[in-house]
């Protein structure tokens, strides 16, 4: 093993432990004890000492590389190639990618050569089970599928989402309104008379991140071909990944998973016209679904709904105005307006006469909860091999649920309100 690699496997060692001993305090809800403290100071001076040992040991190859006449930055493969590799090791681990990192752990558990990058890397075996032993992906490549998920994620920048280092969130729940008789409130005084108190009408609740995983196979065909391996292993776990948290947040359960504002009991459904037809669409539903929506200013409410309705959709009016209005070239709405409101069209909205084909949506009235990236809150992404089964898995936390637990009454009138509406069954 070359020095640089012996100093690199040194400083996954201590970060490891590092972490371990955050989480240990993390998971116990308390503070780092006298020991641990004084361990973790050892560790963070190690670390210091490690990093700036293996900064001297790239100037060194850098120079020799010069003397050698290659680039900086490129060195000569096992098989006689020349190979580019980015030289911080800290976040790469010298591998261009998800497919060359795989093709090296593939060739180690088969009997090759094993690449001296793969040692340096923190937890590394040649075997592997589906607890999640195997070969640690280097956090570029981690930062790589989430940044491929952020672009499938289709709800996650509208909801009022934040991350987290925790486990778990502690929410701080208002649902008093301005005209209720709870929470802050204001008072008209006459002159000498004693002031009103009010206070916050507060409940706190718990806000569970929930294991998401994806365990995707790869054949040995892709795993020898590492260009094919990275495009199409990245995008596809991404999409999964980026399906499901989406999906929770529709339509989660809120038992093991997050609750989705579908089967909350904040949800308002409006009823079908009197006699509507079966899988039909009408404009009463529309006018009716849009008066049952909570405001809340500066968040960008929209419809949600399933392409099924749109031959019906097409032909509404009210009065003679359209009820939908086509995209006609509109950035931002490329579905079109309904009464004013963008349109998306989604496979997250049911069938056309099925309950929620149609929902309107407040999306910041969704409050989501990620666990945070970094080293110590790193999310886990293996590469393991268990009888001959080449598999990647990758796990991430995620929680959520609605703000209200329940539609808002009106200062007038019966009809509550919500943060999501839906259209009842038309059957």
């Amino acid at each position: 093993m070359s020095k640089k690699a012996a100093l690199q496997k040194r400083l996954a060692e201590l970060q490891a432990e590092g972490t371990k001993i955050l989480d240990a305090a993390e998971s116990a809800e308390r503070g780092l004890t006298a020991e641990e403290e004084s361990r973790f100071e050892a560790i963070e001076d190690e670390i210091k000492a490690v990093q700036s040992d293996i900064k001297e040991a790239e100037k060194m190859e850098a120079r020799k590389r010069i003397l050698g006449g290659l680039a900086a930055g490129t060195t000569l493969s096992p098989a006689g190639g020349t190979t580019v590799r980015d030289l911080n090791p800290e976040t790469t681990a010298g591998f261009a990618d998800l497919g060359e990192f795989a093709v090296a752990v593939h060739a180690a558990v088969h009997g090759g050569d094993r690449d001296e990058r793969l040692v340096a890397l923190a937890n590394s075996h040649e075997g592997g089970t589906t607890s999640g032993e195997g070969y640690m992906l280097p956090p570029a490549h981690r930062d790589e599928i989430w940044e491929l998920v952020n672009q499938f994620d289709e709800f996650g920048p509208m909801i009022d989402e934040e991350p987290t280092a925790n486990r778990s969130v502690k929410l701080l729940a208002d649902e008093s309104t301005p005209w209720g008789a709870t929470g802050i409130e204001s008072y008209w005084r006459a002159e000498g008379s004693q002031m009103t108190a009010s206070k916050l009408a507060g409940q706190e609740r718990n806000v569970p991140l929930h294991e998401l995983y994806t365990l995707a196979l790869a054949s040995e065909e892709l795993l020898e071909d590492a260009p094919r391996l990275n495009a199409r292993l990245s995008r596809k776990a991404a999409e999964a990944i980026a399906w499901k948290k989406n999906l929770a947040i529709v339509e989660g359960t809120g038992v093991g998973q997050p609750l989705g504002w579908f089967n909350s009991p904040a949800m308002v459904t409006v009823a079908k016209e009197s006699g509507q037809s079966a899988d039909t669409l009408a404009t009463e539903n529309i006018v009716n679904m849009y008066s049952r929506l909570l405001m809340v200013p500066g968040s960008q409410p929209f419809w949600l709904g399933n392409s099924d309705i749109l031959p019906q959709l097409m032909t509404l009016t009210l009065g003679d105005k359209p009820v939908w209005l086509p995209p006609n070239g509109l950035a931002g709405a490329p579905n079109g307006f309904i009464l004013g409101l963008p349109l998306r069209l989604s496979e997250y909205a049911k069938t056309l006469g099925d309950l929620g084909d149609l929902q309107l949506i407040q999306p910041r009235g969704y409050y989501g909860a990620r666990r945070a990236s970094g080293v110590k809150y790193a999310t886990s992404i293996h590469l393991y091999f268990d009888y001959n089964t080449q598999a990647f898995r990758w796990v991430f936390r995620y929680g959520g649920q609605p703000h209200l637990s329940a539609p808002v009454s009106p200062h007038n009138g019966t009809a509550t309100k919500s943060h999501f509406v839906a259209l009842a069954e038309r059957a």
